[in-house]
């Protein structure tokens, strides 16, 4: 098992041996999409190896805890954007990210949200800016959804068929996967909403 230390391995198998593993999962990745900067698939992939009967429950409840997150990123950018917004972005040095993010959501809208959350970019510039901009926020939550959505059954496919070899993998190739994933999301959904204006 990819866990070296011997604390991290406590950790470890505190959460795997706890009645309230999934509400502590879901409440991980709600503080990862918030704040974190910890990859949460460091600690899902050796629990979902673990735990197989119960993979696709971890994957249902890491999706719904980011989900809920990123809706209160789009509430913040929605009413505190001038006071709460604004800090949280000087304070997570994503000034330049959110200005490059801007533009680009301006332009594509669903398509980026999308894209923002298979690429390796800190997902709240996409909650904050979708919230500020009144971007309505069912089409933000099933973007939202679908983008974390493919992130981490992707990863409970991935676990289910190829075991701990996932987090050997996942730490090499992870940035490049992404990079490839959300190129892909991204033609695609440009795709259907080109097509979709043609029809209209």
């Amino acid at each position: 098992m990819a866990i070296t230390s011997k604390r991290t391995k406590q950790w470890f198998e505190r959460i795997n041996g706890s009645k309230n593993m999934l509400w502590l999962l879901g409440t991980l990745s709600f503080l990862e999409t918030i704040i974190l900067p910890i990859p949460i698939e460091l600690v899902l992939i050796p629990l979902m190896a673990a735990n197989r009967q119960r993979i696709w429950a971890i994957a249902t409840a890491t999706t719904l805890g980011c989900l809920v997150a990123s809706l209160i990123g789009y509430g913040v950018g929605m009413v505190l954007f001038q006071s709460v917004g604004t800090w949280f972005i000087e304070f997570m040095e994503m000034e330049q990210s959110y200005q490059a993010f801007q533009s680009f959501f301006d332009q594509y809208g669903f398509a980026a949200i999308l894209a923002i959350g298979i690429l390796p970019i800190p997902f709240q510039i996409a909650m904050i800016t979708a919230g500020l901009s009144g971007y309505p926020i069912l089409l933000f939550a099933l973007a939202a959804l679908i983008a974390r959505g493919l992130r981490y059954f992707g990863l409970a496919w991935l676990v289910h068929r190829f075991g701990h070899d996932v987090l050997v993998l996942w730490k090499r190739h992870a940035l490049v996967t992404s990079l490839v994933a959300g190129v892909i999301v991204l033609v695609i959904a440009l795709g259907m909403q080109a097509l979709a204006g043609m029809v209209v």
